[in-house]
């Protein structure tokens, strides 16, 4: 296995970010949902006030070979607030490229976003995987994740576009 380092992204990342995020959008076959922009995640995760943290996997060359790290995977966190537990991490994203699957990679991330949250605070960390990535799932699980819809029965519900413009009334 190639040497991984899991370090927290820079503002030059955002490039590889983008790229990834485009990959994550195809796997899920949700591509045509992706509008955001390089310069819009420069701005929104590396200004004064950032909407998000992100860390990325990075693989590490051999000795002597020439070409330098090359980003394999990220992870996009937030804070959220729970009324009930405090402060919350949100992992928005995680992707590890297919050829860098199944080598820990996936695993190194969430536990490094486990101990940002430990170190923050926070009593949760949450996170969201669509019903037929069954591998995920099983991550998560044998990771110590509850499937909130199996033990509690929530429902994620989102609104956008035209149903938040006329719930604000625009």
């Amino acid at each position: 296995m190639a040497s991984v380092r899991i370090r927290e992204a820079e503002e030059g990342d955002c490039g590889h970010i983008l790229r990834l995020i485009r990959e994550l959008a195809e796997y899920e076959k949700l591509s045509d949902q992706v509008k955001i922009s390089e310069e819009a995640l420069r701005a929104d995760g590396f200004g004064e006030n950032p909407s998000y943290r992100c860390l990325v996997a990075e693989v590490l060359p051999a000795p002597g070979e020439p070409q330098g790290p090359s980003v394999v995977g990220y992870g996009l966190y937030y804070f959220t607030y729970s009324t009930w537990k405090g402060r919350n991490v949100y992992l928005e994203d995680i992707y590890v490229t297919p050829e860098y699957r199944g080598q820990g990679i996936g695993s190194k991330i969430i536990q490094k976003v486990a101990q940002v949250a430990l170190d923050q605070g926070c009593s949760q960390f949450r996170l969201a995987v669509l019903d037929w990535n069954h591998r995920a799932v099983a991550l998560y699980k044998a990771l110590g994740a509850q499937d909130l819809t199996e033990t509690e029965g929530w429902h994620a519900f989102r609104f956008e576009g035209e149903a938040m413009r006329k719930l604000a009334g625009k």
